[in-house]
């Protein structure tokens, strides 16, 4: 287990994590600490714990904004499978019904040219 150290609010914290996630984890420390940071800007000195939760609050408001789009997006996808998979079964159907008519003809164009081939 790898260990890192962060800084939010200009406090250190040692955390673990998984090997090679250790960027990972600095980033999404420096990312909290500038909503804490937006939050003592605006409200100032309010406590250290009342900034956490708030930032906190904030973090999951963004996270539950970015999974209603999410949702809708999947939405967006399964209906566009279903235009697709649509337009797939129509275009196999226009495919089969051009061949069987392209066949018919051309067996009535063999017809023909063996008739005038008889006849002359």
């Amino acid at each position: 287990m790898a260990q890192v150290t962060v800084t939010i609010d200009g406090k250190q914290y040692r955390m673990a994590c998984d090997e090679g996630q250790e960027e990972h984890l600095i980033d999404l420390a420096n990312r909290f600490d500038r909503y804490v940071s937006h939050l003592k800007d605006s409200f100032g000195e309010i406590g250290d714990q009342r900034l956490t939760v708030m930032a906190g609050i904030m973090v999951m408001d963004e996270l539950s904004e970015l999974q209603k789009r999410v949702k809708g997006m999947e939405g967006e996808v399964l209906t566009l499978r279903k235009t697709r998979d649509d337009a797939l079964t129509k275009a196999d159907k226009n495919d089969t019904a051009l061949t069987g008519a392209l066949s018919s003809l051309a067996q009535r164009m063999e017809d023909l040219a063996a008739k005038l081939a008889r006849k002359g």
